[in-house]
């Protein structure tokens, strides 16, 4: 069953066709790669299935409904969570902190309950600390937890994202560009984080430079370049097409 399918979707900048009839699913359970050189639309379609930017047409459908011109807030509520290319993390609160924050808007309680510091309150507070340092745990940087999220490396703070991300409770994470900037430990080991992720039910979109990483994880890639999508299968399919090795300027897709 398709968790995610999107259909003929295009984003147009004036006379810029960033995006142009561009439709491909995704399985419930998967990891989905998004590949492309710089300024094929990668991003620009993470923005449209995000809610940060509104489609000029198409359609987009996430759990058998529409969510396409949804704003962002509203499609993060319907089960969608992402990271950023750039690093979007509160730099001056703690590690845990970032991951609590992440949980407010699924928090009952109200304003009154939490100036006057009611009990139910307090154990919503509590345990939404509690599922925040689960996720930590799950990543394995449960020990940080009290220290300034700015103050960690960027391969840590990498980490704090997909937490932060996770922390929503969304079923579908859109990864942008999860190991760059990273070594080839920290890549691996983001590597088994992806399949961790998949192995506790959730679906995963990534955007990625690293072909390694593309050919190692993927059960499928979709190929876009200038906007529009020229390949999409298996890693093997995706290895050999003509087309995305002419995209890459003669490459050699590992």
């Amino acid at each position: 069953m398709h968790l995610l399918k999107v259909k003929g979707l295009s984003k147009h900048f004036g006379g810029i066709r960033a995006l142009e009839d561009v439709s491909f699913g995704v399985k419930d359970g998967a990891i989905q790669s998004v590949i492309g050189p710089n300024g094929a639309g990668k991003t620009t379609l993470f923005n449209c299935l995000t809610g940060f930017l509104r489609p000029t047409k198409g359609s987009i459908v996430f759990r058998e409904a529409e969510i396409t011109g949804m704003p962002a807030d509203r499609i993060s509520r319907r089960g969608i969570s992402r990271t950023f290319q750039n690093i979007r993390l509160f730099r001056d609160m703690s590690v845990i902190e970032n991951v609590v924050v992440a949980q407010h808007p699924m928090i009952r309680s109200g304003l009154l309950q939490a100036v006057l510091r009611l009990s139910g309150f307090v154990r919503e507070e509590r345990e939404v600390r509690e599922k925040a340092f689960e996720y930590l745990e799950f990543l394995g940087i449960e020990t940080l937890a009290e220290k300034s999220a700015g103050s960690l490396a960027y391969g840590l703070q990498r980490k704090i994202e997909i937490a932060r991300a996770m922390a929503t409770g969304a079923p579908l994470i859109l990864l942008d560009e999860p190991t760059a900037g990273m070594n080839p430990q920290e890549t691996e080991e983001m590597m088994t984080i992806i399949r961790n992720l998949r192995n506790i039910g959730k679906t995963i979109i990534l955007i990625e430079h690293d072909m390694k990483v593309v050919m190692g994880i993927s059960d499928r890639i979709v190929v876009i370049d200038h906007g529009v999508k020229i390949a999409e299968g298996v890693a093997r399919e995706i290895r050999n097409d003509p087309l995305v090795i002419e995209a890459y300027l003669g490459k050699e897709l590992h």
